[in-house]
């Protein structure tokens, strides 16, 4: 391969977005073809897997405002529980003698779809029906209530879980996520010194997406109809896809024009949620999120390649 061809490559490469997630003792980084899970197993080796990514949600429409937010929310549920699972089964095993332990395929649908129905009612309806009693003075009124109660929820249901051992420890691995994504973004060596010059927080998290759904329901829903009921529940729920559609707008835009006066001061309340949802990584959680972050960059390599 030409020199300038690498240079290209390089360039290319440098330029892709990457994202992911903490999990379970470990990290996952989504590339441009796959997503590459790493764990830290008992015995301090680190697990990983590749999760393909899904060729349906990264085709054409892919590009289409909008209608991507909708694929990406559908694709982060999909690829994320697997990546939740690779975490859970690595705990499994190192907990027993028995390295074929591991959750099956129903229980991973049972427990995706409690925790789907658990959300839906927690954030989207429990809201509704608190608003419920200013109702009669001002639908205006009741929207704001409703609104208000969303996000309060949000932030103690996101406080209050962080007391726990083992999500303390993943707002670690969340940290260690965000500041070795930052560090290849600045085309630095993915070492725990160049990594700690950066913030745990990112612009382009996940949580960061959660606020701002709240935040456009709060704006969407003023513009529906209260009544009749069957109405003002079906809407909380149909409604879901256009408001993450509208959300992952918003957050790419942000994400992309990093440094702008705008962007940065309507994403601020996005990285003060981070506080929360972040802490900062020990050397092995830095270790655990390089492991996945270069086996993304080196799949992605292949497919220049």
């Amino acid at each position: 391969m030409s020199d300038s061809t690498s240079d290209s490559s390089a360039q290319e490469l440098s330029a892709r977005l990457y994202g992911g997630q903490a999990i379970i003792e470990g990290v996952m980084i989504r590339g441009s073809r796959a997503c590459s899970v790493a764990v830290r197993r008992s015995d301090g080796s680190i697990h990983q897997e590749t999760i393909p990514l899904l060729a349906w949600a990264n085709g054409d429409l892919r590009r289409v405002p909008f209608v991507r937010g909708i694929l990406v929310l559908i694709e982060t549920l999909v690829i994320g529980m697997r990546a939740y699972t690779i975490g859970a089964n690595q705990q499994i095993k190192d907990a027993g003698e028995d390295e074929d332990a591991e959750i099956g395929t129903l229980g991973i649908s049972v427990m995706t779809g409690i925790a789907f129905v658990f959300g839906i009612a927690l954030f989207f309806l429990l809201p509704l029906f608190l608003s419920r009693p200013v109702e009669a003075q001002s639908h205006f009124v009741a929207n704001i209530v409703e609104g208000l109660a969303r996000l309060v929820i949000f932030l103690v249901y996101i406080w209050a879980i962080g007391f726990m051992k083992d999500i303390k420890r993943m707002y670690g691995y969340h940290g260690a996520e965000h500041m070795t994504i930052h560090a290849h973004e600045h085309g630095l060596q993915l070492i725990p010194s160049e990594i700690r010059k950066f913030s745990p927080a990112h612009p382009r998290c996940g949580t960061s997406f959660l606020l701002t759904v709240i935040v456009v329901s709060i704006i969407l829903f003023m513009f529906v109809p209260r009544e009749p009921l069957w109405m003002l529940i079906g809407s909380r729920i149909v409604l879901i896809p256009v408001i993450a559609a509208m959300s992952y707008e918003f957050i790419r835009f942000t994400g992309l024009h990093s440094g702008n006066v705008f962007a940065d001061m309507i994403g601020k309340p996005n990285l003060w949620l981070q506080r929360l949802t972040t802490a900062q990584p020990d050397d092995e959680m830095i270790e655990v999120a390089v492991s996945a972050m270069r086996s993304a960059i080196e799949i992605d390599e292949r497919e220049i390649a």
